[in-house]
């Protein structure tokens, strides 16, 4: 017979057993990582080891939408990446978890359905989803030889930020493409036209919008350093270029270890390639007849335009009464504005319709020359560059 004291004992146990269990269901996370069980909501960070990098939900500008992100340490940096930044969710509701199953989701009330980031063919379990210090977000399965499996990883996804490490290309082994899409407008974080990629036959890096090639990076000199980026802009950077039977890929690495600055590539609504030590490349400079800095000439260069003209930024607004054509689209932003204008014989300015940087108003020639300059709002005017002020590209 049990005594009552061993049994006591095993209750115990058995209780303790339970409210690990029930307990490491609804935990929040407060590390590195998510295991089997753990959430993380609106109130919950992961910051990788050394603090480099944290995962969190943060909210669209001032509203209540939100996506999930990383960003550059755990004090609210500059955002380098953005889960499914076409949808957004609901930021008080929204909640990422790892169930026992290895299925990494995200649950918001304005989705009826789960959003699954990943779901295994069969249920696994030994995962483990993790912020690294290089910025990216792995879940991974570990297997009792003590190896382990990468599953899914946020650098497969990248959003409009290049970060050390990170890569531009293609997965050979499962046709899967690596490359930056810009935002849409600055306060859009949707999918704008601009796309930087990375083309292993010719060994360039390539700024696309629509498809089209607007810039090019040239090829990379036996110095280590790119035909068209400024040198001052590439000295930090140690580039990788990998072609192999899985992969042709770029990426870079920072020279100086104790580098304390960002050192991502930001490739924003205009075109524009960037990074804190100046413009890596520039398609907003790209009109189709220049091929300085990278610049890619077209052969359907429209008839009506010449060779230095240039759309100027200004300040005031011309007369609303004048404008030849509104366009309230609001998939079109500043470049497909621009683009449109500039195809338009009759265009000679532009500027976005709505606040948010959507939709396009196009001004003809005369209704450029009255402009209200009470008004902060700014417009482009076509200017012939050799008249033109050196900032000529952008606001």
């Amino acid at each position: 017979m049990i005594s009552f004291e061993i049994k006591k004992q095993v209750v115990l146990i058995y209780l303790w057993l339970w409210w690990n269990t029930t307990a490491n269901i609804c935990v929040e996370a407060t590390s590195d990582s998510l295991k089997p069980g753990d959430k993380l909501d609106a109130n919950s960070t992961l910051v990788s080891k050394q603090g480099k990098y944290a995962l969190f939900f943060d909210r669209t500008l001032a509203s209540e939408d939100a996506h999930l992100v990383i960003s550059v340490n755990a004090d609210y940096g500059a955002v380098v990446w953005m889960y499914d930044r076409n949808h957004s969710i609901d930021l008080n509701s929204a909640v990422l978890s790892l169930d026992y199953s290895g299925v990494l989701k995200i649950e918001s009330q304005n989705r009826k359905l789960p959003i699954i980031i990943y779901s295994a063919p069969q249920p696994i379990n030994n995962t483990l989803a993790t912020i690294l210090d290089t910025g990216n977000f792995v879940l991974q399965q570990f297997h009792p030889n003590g190896s382990e499996t990468v599953l899914w990883q946020s650098f497969d996804y990248p959003s409009d930020v290049l970060i050390p490490t990170m890569k531009l290309g293609v997965n050979k082994k499962t046709g899967h493409n690596w490359s930056l899409v810009s935002w849409l407008t600055p306060s859009r974080t949707t999918s704008g036209e601009f796309s930087l990629e990375w083309e292993p036959k010719q060994g360039e890096l390539n700024i696309r919008k629509s498809g089209k090639v607007y810039w090019k990076s040239g090829k990379l000199k036996s110095n280590g350093l790119f035909e068209n980026i400024p040198a001052n802009v590439q000295n930090m950077y140690q580039f990788i270029i990998v072609s192999n039977k899985d992969e042709d890929s770029f990426t870079f690495e920072i020279k100086d270890r104790n580098y304390k600055k960002f050192s991502g590539w930001v490739l924003d609504w205009a075109g524009r390639l960037t990074s804190d030590e100046g413009d890596i490349g520039n398609a907003d400079m790209c009109y189709g007849y220049n091929s300085d800095g990278g610049c890619q000439k077209w052969d359907d260069m429209p008839t009506c335009r010449e060779p230095g003209e240039v759309f100027q930024g200004k300040t005031g607004r011309p007369y609303m009464d004048n404008a030849s054509t509104i366009k309230r689209d609001v998939t079109y932003g500043y470049s497909d504005c621009k683009n449109r204008c500039w195809r338009n014989c009759n265009c000679n300015g532009f500027q976005e319709f709505y606040r948010n940087g959507t939709g396009c108003i196009f001004y003809s020639w005369n209704s450029t020359q009255d402009v209200d300059l009470v008004s902060q709002d700014n417009f482009y005017a076509l200017v012939n560059s050799a008249k033109s002020a050196s900032n000529s590209h952008g606001t």
